[in-house]
């Protein structure tokens, strides 16, 4: 049995991690209403569980604790587009610095096994945090393709969009092509309607 401040300290965590619930993304759902973090992190587990079976000899309780934790961070400052990222990693660093303060409330074992998972993720150091990268990705890529977006919605971006992170196993890479054909069509669409999304 957990000691009552443990307890206290997991649920304080737990309370401040809600506020991913919130933070709201660039893309949007099938109904038009602007996807949340939550959303985003639970349909990339949900991929994982999927396809689990297809990615050779991998962690799968490992890749779904990453791909849990991998925006954890942006509870506290929210998520920049992907579109308006740059490479000067300050992202990354404000993650980093946001996830050490979200799990402050948390004992020691505990904050450091998830501060430990989103690093490797940020390094993509194992093959669990590789293909936890490449979902992350397709999962983006799935989104703006399903959803109601706004009229202006760049899709052409999806095109360059991680191909490095959608290259690093065979049925990433499958996935991928299937999806570039969609953000071909979705591309098409749109400029046969003048724009409208």
């Amino acid at each position: 049995m957990l000691p009552p401040d443990q307890i206290k300290g997991a649920l304080a965590f737990l309370r401040e991690a809600e506020r991913l619930k919130d933070v709201l993304r660039s893309g949007h759902t099938s109904n038009g209403r602007p996807e949340s973090t939550a959303e985003h992190t639970w349909r990339l587990c949900l991929m994982a569980v999927l396809f689990a079976d297809d990615l050779g000899d991998i962690d799968i309780a490992k890749l779904l604790k990453i791909c849990i934790v991998h925006d954890l961070g942006e509870a506290l400052h929210g998520d920049i587009p992907a579109i308006d990222q740059s490479a000067d990693g300050n992202k990354a660093a404000q993650e980093r610095a946001d996830l050490e303060a979200l799990t402050r409330p948390l004992d020691a074992k505990r904050r450091a096994e998830i501060l430990a998972l989103w690093q490797d993720y940020a390094a993509a150091a194992s093959p669990e945090a590789r293909l936890a990268k490449g979902f992350d990705k397709l999962e983006t890529i799935l989104q703006h393709n399903q959803g109601r977006n706004p009229a202006d919605f760049d899709y052409a971006f999806n095109l360059g969009y991680g191909v490095k992170q959608t290259a690093a196993h065979p049925l990433l890479a499958a996935l991928r092509a299937v999806l570039d054909d969609d953000t071909r069509a979705r591309v098409a669409a749109q400029q046969s309607a003048g724009g409208r999304g």
